[in-house]
C-alpha cells in the first residue's frame, strides 16, 4: 500500500442542539389553573432552564448555549408547545454570538405552537453576527382560537462594542405566522456576498449596527400601535398592522439605542397586551 498519501483535512466538531418545552394548565388548589412543565427534551449544546419566577410573572424558561456561541456548520432546533390556556415566557440568558464560519453556514430552526387561549412571550437577547458569520434562520408560529404571541428578535450587525461592521457573510432571516384560518403574515430577509455595501447603503439600512423586530398576534393590534408610536424614540422605527389583529414593529439604529426601543416597546405590551408586569423579565436585566 502506498505509505505517502497525505493526511485527510482535519474535520471540525459542528454543534448539533436542540430543544423541545412543552407546557400545560394543572389545578392547583383554588383560582385559576397554573401553569406546568409537561414534557422537556434538550440536546447538547442547548439547555432549559426553569428560574423561580415573580409572583405576578408567567411560567419562564431561559434559554442557554453551554458553547458559548454558534459557529458555521452548527445546527439548532427549538420548540416551544403551549396548551390550551398555558401562560409563558421564553427568554435566553444572554445574547448569542454567531461566529465567523470557515464555509457552512449556521441554521436555527424555530417552532412555536399555541394551543386555544395560550398566551407566549418570545423574546430571546439579541443575535450578534461576528464579520464573517453565515446565518440561515427560520421561525415558525402555529396561534389556536383566542391565542395570543408576543415575539421579538434583535440581530446585531458586527460587534458594535468593539467599533466592528459586518463587511461580509450572509444572512437569511425568514417569519412564517399561521392563525385558524390558515397564513397570517410571511416575511424573510437575505443579505449576501454585497452585505457590507447593503448594510451601509443610504437607502438600504443606513450604516444601521442593529434590526430590531416585534410581532404581536392575537391582541388589540391598533391599541398595540398607537401605544408604540407614543413611546419616546429610542431608535428610528414605526410599528404597523399588515393585516386585522396583527402588529409589526420595527427598529434600524446603533445597537444599543435598538436595545433599549425593543426593551420599552415589550415592556409597553406585556402589560397592554397579556397582561403582565410592566417591567423586563429578570433574564433581560441581570
Amino acid at each position: 500500500m502506498p505509505r505517502d498519501l497525505p493526511p485527510p483535512p482535519a474535520r471540525h466538531q459542528r454543534a448539533n442542539g436542540a430543544f423541545e418545552v412543552h407546557f400545560a394548565t394543572a389545578a392547583r388548589g383554588p383560582g385559576a389553573p397554573a401553569t406546568v412543565l409537561r414534557h422537556l427534551f434538550q440536546q447538547a449544546p442547548l439547555r432549559v432552564l426553569f428560574p423561580t419566577p415573580e409572583p405576578d410573572e408567567a411560567l419562564t424558561a431561559a434559554l442557554l448555549n453551554c458553547a458559548g456561541g454558534l459557529a458555521g456548520g452548527d445546527a439548532l432546533r427549538q420548540r416551544v408547545r403551549l396548551g390550551p390556556g398555558a401562560r409563558a415566557t421564553v427568554s435566553t440568558a444572554a445574547a448569542e454570538k454567531i461566529y465567523r464560519s470557515l464555509g457552512p453556514e449556521t441554521r436555527v430552526e424555530s417552532e412555536l405552537s399555541l394551543g386555544s387561549e395560550a398566551v407566549l412571550e418570545w423574546i430571546p437577547q439579541e443575535a450578534i453576527l461576528f464579520d464573517g458569520a453565515r446565518l440561515h434562520r427560520r421561525m415558525r408560529a402555529e396561534l389556536a382560537e383566542g391565542a395570543k404571541l408576543l415575539a421579538a428578535e434583535t440581530l446585531v450587525f458586527g460587534r458594535a462594542a468593539r467599533g466592528e461592521r459586518l463587511t461580509h457573510g450572509s444572512l437569511f432571516d425568514a417569519w412564517r405566522l399561521h392563525g385558524p384560518e390558515g397564513l397570517l403574515w410571511a416575511d424573510a430577509l437575505e443579505l449576501n456576498a454585497d452585505i457590507g455595501d447593503r448594510l451601509a447603503a443610504r437607502f438600504g439600512f443606513g450604516g444601521a449596527e442593529a434590526l430590531g423586530t416585534l410581532l404581536l398576534a392575537g391582541a388589540d393590534a391598533v391599541m398595540a400601535r398607537d401605544l408604540l408610536r407614543n413611546l419616546p424614540e429610542a431608535a428610528p422605527g414605526a410599528a404597523t398592522l399588515p393585516r386585522p389583529g396583527l402588529l409589526l414593529a420595527r427598529w434600524l439604529g446603533p445597537a444599543t439605542a435598538v436595545r433599549r426601543a425593543v426593551a420599552a416597546a415589550i415592556v409597553t405590551l406585556r402589560v397592554a397586551a397579556l397582561g403582565l408586569p410592566s417591567r423586563l423579565p429578570r433574564l433581560w436585566t441581570t
